[in-house]
């Protein structure tokens, strides 16, 4: 960035999206505060501790349960719900303390959905829906605070499966045929495969406002485009 130096709160950056996410803001020139599972974002108070500590510009939200793959019939309701009661909360929780601090104007807030948001993913119990929840309220947030008129950007960026996750892997395991392995699946239903470092580099993007004009944005291996 050729602007003044800015700060960064990563939610999740203890792996995958989120570590790779930290490291691209860091080099970027931002000042990041990343947090990882030892601290919970299901929490309003450990939420807005978060906020205090970090006082940022930028909130990349990358933080999530890792859904069980099972059938619909196999799940329980506990395992089928786990993303509603940790992905949305989290998005919930983090979404009212931008609006509520609220952050100064021109800060974003990007939440990081799935590409599962938009064509469903039968073994993954509700995270789906949960993902595609997160993409709502990115909606519901923007639309609140335009009209508080606090210059606030809210995101939902939908990832294609992430290549190297650990969700990534337990996807391939499930989807993968008779015989398949999880790389043969990635690559016959990925061609091009997304790696944690380039959804990285479109949050980088997002946050130097090159993006397309939407709230929702999907990312794959040739970039950002609108939804």
């Amino acid at each position: 960035m050729n602007t003044a130096i800015k700060n960064a709160l990563v939610i999740g950056a203890g792996s995958g999206i989120g570590a790779a996410t930290a490291l691209a803001l860091s080099d970027d020139g931002f000042e990041v505060l990343g947090s990882s599972s030892d601290r919970d974002a299901t929490d309003p108070a450990q939420v807005e501790a978060l906020f205090e500590e970090a006082d940022p510009d930028l909130v990349v939200l990358a933080a999530g349960t890792r859904p069980r793959m099972a059938t619909i019939d196999e799940q329980s309701w506990e395992s089928f719900s786990a993303a509603w009661n940790v992905d949305v909360k989290i998005a919930f929780e983090v979404g009212r303390a931008a609006i509520e601090r609220p952050l100064r104007p021109g800060s974003n807030v990007v939440i990081v959905a799935s590409g599962a948001a938009l064509g469903g993913s039968p073994k993954s119990g509700g995270y789906a829906g949960a993902k595609r929840m997160q993409m709502f309220m990115a909606d519901y947030f923007q639309q609140l605070a335009a009209s508080r008129e606090l210059a606030i950007r809210f995101f939902a960026l939908a990832p294609q499966l992430v290549a190297g996750t650990a969700i990534a892997a337990a996807a391939a395991a499930a989807y993968a045929a008779d015989g398949e392995s999880e790389q043969d699946y990635m690559e016959r239903r990925f061609p091009k495969q997304l790696d944690a470092a380039g959804v990285a580099q479109a949050i980088v993007e997002i946050a130097r406002g090159r993006h397309p004009k939407a709230t929702n944005l999907k990312v794959t291996a040739t970039g950002l485009s609108p939804l």
